[in-house]
């Protein structure tokens, strides 16, 4: 997801879904420059201690969890706190997105803890199946809590103030922009409301609306292309597997499934992360002119993939899943362990699909049985029970999504009373957008939405975002003493 990984255009109207009561996102932080802006801020990390298990009130063993502040916008002592949640990898500090925007608009505070058992934030030092039992959103959700009561006590001391309750707004990308989502629900009563960009709040255990919309995004020549070096690739594999993963540089991957898995991720994440002219402009000059496609789409998984991208091929490695040491790549191991124990996700080939056949709900499951051990199964009848799925109902959530993110179809498309969804339509808007700009990844400074080919389709989805933290801030400041 991340579980895995000004020119102004003539307008096109947002999307706008809107129905309020009468109660009125895998990809690892970098630190890189873009000009004189860090992508970075608020670097230096500190520890809380956390409890490992918030649903036993006899087991008192706690961890070290790592967070971040960054308070040069805020307006102390009363100010706001903007919580950013951070998702499924280590966090290095705050990302400098469009939140810090709106974080100098409204004089915040911006705080973000590392979710458990990532980077630097773990309960045991051995992953062992057994020892990620405490891998879960739920869990997570009761630290973010947590944490906000940690947090909000430490303002007080700063500030020489006693039970005083600063406004909070949550927020996240992708997986944790569905955490932020759940958290309003589940603790409405601490937070002002919700940032849910491209919140992946629904779980799915056949989700072939993710390849449906890669498709869609792609468009038909594309499209075209890439089916046909699926077709290709899976008859290579078959006369000599070796040779044809030797192409791609991922001769380490020994299962044909794990393979084909790396082949489809890597044209997915051009749509995903606004980059689309990367993979389809070279793929289809050589469809076109009926050249070597295989050929030139491993050029492509190579040089974009690979080393633009960063991806390492042993991610998706089953064998590599298996090491219970934590280290630099542990991450993945955590988030499959999400994936095959809570939310699914499972991007699965359909007929005529640009994915092979090789990748079915049967690969996952025989993925999450060999990694984590029989009897392994993702719950995700549970999971969308206790959160509501696309079906959530709370208040004071909005919902941003990217008409080109084939991850769309696992947030909410449309308004609820409370919940207004958005979606943004331009041809390279993806995951994140409304915070990361275009592309996606490499993260634009402050979620510089110059690059995107409809800049100002971004800009009124921006505007509707502070129009509505505008009105929750509004509301009477409560009180801890009351909660």
């Amino acid at each position: 997801m991340e579980p895995w990984r000004l020119r102004w255009a003539v307008p096109i109207a947002v999307l706008l879904m809107v129905q309020l009561c009468s109660e009125s996102e895998a990809i690892e932080v970098k630190i890189l420059k873009s000009g004189l802006e860090s992508h970075v801020v608020g670097s230096e990390a500190k520890v809380m201690r956390q409890r490992v298990d918030h649903y036993n009130a006899q087991d008192h063993r706690t961890f070290g969890q790592r967070w971040y502040e960054h308070t040069d916008y805020f307006k102390a002592p009363d100010g706001p706190v903007f919580l950013r949640i951070c998702g499924e990898a280590a966090c290095s500090g705050i990302s400098n997105d469009y939140l810090m925007v709106l974080a100098q608009e409204f004089g915040a505070a911006v705080v973000t803890l590392e979710h458990r058992y990532y980077g630097e934030s773990l309960p045991f030092d051995d992953l062992s199946t057994e020892n990620l039992r405490f891998l879960s959103s739920k869990q997570a959700l009761f630290d973010l809590a947590a944490f906000r009561n940690y947090y909000q006590e430490l303002l007080n001391q700063r500030h020489n103030r006693t039970g005083d309750d600063n406004p909070w707004i949550v927020s996240g990308i992708s997986y944790s922009g569905a955490l932020s989502a759940w958290f309003q629900i589940k603790f409405s009563h601490l937070s002002r409301g919700a940032i849910s960009s491209s919140g992946v709040v629904l779980a799915v255990l056949n989700y072939t609306d993710f390849d449906r919309q890669v498709a869609e995004s792609a468009g038909p020549v594309c499209a075209s292309a890439l089916r046909q070096v699926t077709a290709e690739v899976e008859e290579a594999v078959k006369k000599n597997a070796t040779a044809i993963k030797e192409l791609f540089s991922a001769g380490q991957l020994k299962n044909d499934g794990d393979f084909f898995y790396f082949l489809a991720d890597a044209a997915a994440i051009a749509f995903q992360y606004g980059n689309p002219d990367r993979l389809c402009k070279p793929l289809e000059e050589v469809y076109t002119n009926n050249g070597d496609v295989v050929a030139a789409y491993a050029e492509i998984v190579k040089s974009f993939y690979i080393d633009y991208f960063g991806t390492s091929v042993d991610t998706y490695d089953q064998e590599s899943l298996k090491n219970t040491t934590p280290g630099p790549h542990s991450g993945d191991r955590m988030w499959w362990y999400q994936v095959c124990s809570e939310v699914a996700y499972f991007q699965a080939a359909y007929e005529g699909s640009i994915r092979s056949s090789e990748v079915s709900v049967k690969y996952h499951l025989d993925l999450c049985a060999n990694v984590f051990g029989a009897g392994m199964y993702p719950e995700v009848e549970i999971t969308n029970l206790f959160y509501g799925g696309t079906a959530i109902y709370g208040s004071k959530i909005v919902f941003m999504n990217g008409s080109q993110d084939p991850w769309r179809w696992a947030s909410k498309q449309t308004s609820s009373p409370g919940e207004p969804s958005f979606l943004i339509k331009c041809q390279n808007c993806g995951h994140g957008t409304d915070m990361r700009g275009c592309p996606q990844s490499p993260l634009q400074a402050k979620g510089d939405a110059s690059k995107c080919d409809n800049p100002l389709e971004v800009l009124k989805a921006r505007e509707l975002i502070s129009t509505f933290i505008g009105e929750w801030l509004a509301e009477p400041v409560k009180c801890l003493e009351q909660l």
